[in-house]
């Protein structure tokens, strides 16, 4: 595969897909997690670490991206979302970087899409229709995002009906007060519901990390939501006064990797909001293969929460090609 430059890219191709896999949960144990604390200091530090040190060029920096790309989940949670926005959005998602430039790139025999896309429960139906065929699964959001304060009962019906339009992940949402109170069990009660919900669905659990008060409260609602047989967990709804950033990252990842050291659960990452550019994407894959390994780099396992973050991507790909850079509306969502 040749480049205008000549350049040979070797995309990072994805290992078969584990949407069969789920993370079973073990039974509530506070010893795991009571002692938790999380040093900023070196969190920081390894933090400036990687953004001070880690970087890649040419046409590995072009690779990246496109394995950026195979890790979104393509969003749309708007109040004026409609069926024909979802289904630009999954046409998006089957054909997300412009032929040409997959050409270009010799690239054009990867059946590059996104990793998913990610809707309200009224709009499931209209996107599943949509990706019919392509493999590409559809997220719902659930549980009364984004503030999570309906009913329990509720966010059940809610759940159950998202898999039954034809859901095949569902992000929930936590009650943030039990986090910030110290309720763990009523937290792990409450996610062990959704997760018996979800059925074969494959269960995200976001913590709203932003609004968790701490850093240590992030590392132990993670290990709570892990122990409940959360499949991912992710940062943030999107709509929170501060959303994912790489300390909240680092602390959640290393959660993943201890709880896989003790129970032999792997389980995925999803950072959300706030991640736009292409070379913020870089970075969180850069963190994702450091601490976890190359298994956290394939789409059923890392995802990236975003909506403005493959226009980007794909306007940096074209200046890799060309040399230039366009204008975004050359990159429309659909």
């Amino acid at each position: 595969m040749t480049t205008p430059n000549n350049q040979n890219i070797t995309p990072l191709h994805p290992v078969e897909d584990g949407h069969d896999r789920l993370n079973p949960g073990i039974a509530y144990d506070p010893d795991l997690f009571a002692d938790l604390r999380v040093n900023l200091s070196a969190v920081e530090r390894r933090i400036g670490y990687l953004k001070g040190t880690r970087t890649v060029k040419k046409q590995w920096q072009a690779a990246w991206m496109l394995k950026a790309i195979s890790c979104i989940d393509l969003t749309t949670l708007k109040g004026d979302d409609t069926k024909g926005r979802v289904r630009r959005l999954a046409a998006k998602a089957k054909s997300p970087v412009r032929p040409d430039l997959l050409e270009a790139l010799g690239v054009q025999d990867l059946n590059l899409t996104t990793g998913a896309i990610c809707v309200y429960h009224s709009m499931v139906e209209t996107a599943v229709e949509a990706l019919d065929g392509t493999g590409i699964p559809v997220a719902a959001v659930s549980t009364g995002f984004p503030a999570g304060h309906n009913p329990h009962d509720l966010k059940l019906k809610e759940i159950e009906a998202s898999v039954k339009a034809g859901a095949k992940e569902i992000d929930i949402v936590i009650s943030r007060r039990n986090v910030l109170t110290g309720n763990w069990r009523a937290l792990y009660d409450e996610v062990k519901d959704f997760r018996e919900a979800c059925g074969p669905a494959h269960m995200k659990t976001i913590l709203a990390t932003g609004e968790l008060a701490t850093l240590t409260n992030v590392a132990k609602a993670s290990q709570v939501a892990m122990m409940a047989g959360s499949d991912f967990i992710k940062t943030s709804t999107g709509m929170e006064s501060m959303n994912a950033t790489l300390p909240v990252s680092l602390v959640m990842v290393r959660a993943i990797r201890d709880y896989m050291e003790h129970t032999g659960y792997a389980v995925g990452f999803k950072p959300a909001g706030g991640i736009s550019t292409a070379k913020d994407s870089l970075t969180y894959l850069m963190l994702m293969k450091e601490e976890l390994g190359h298994r956290w780099v394939q789409p059923d396992m890392f995802r990236f929460g975003a909506s403005s973050l493959l226009g980007d991507i794909e306007r940096q790909l074209e200046h890799f090609v060309t040399g230039r850079y366009s204008a975004s509306n050359r990159h429309a969502m659909g």
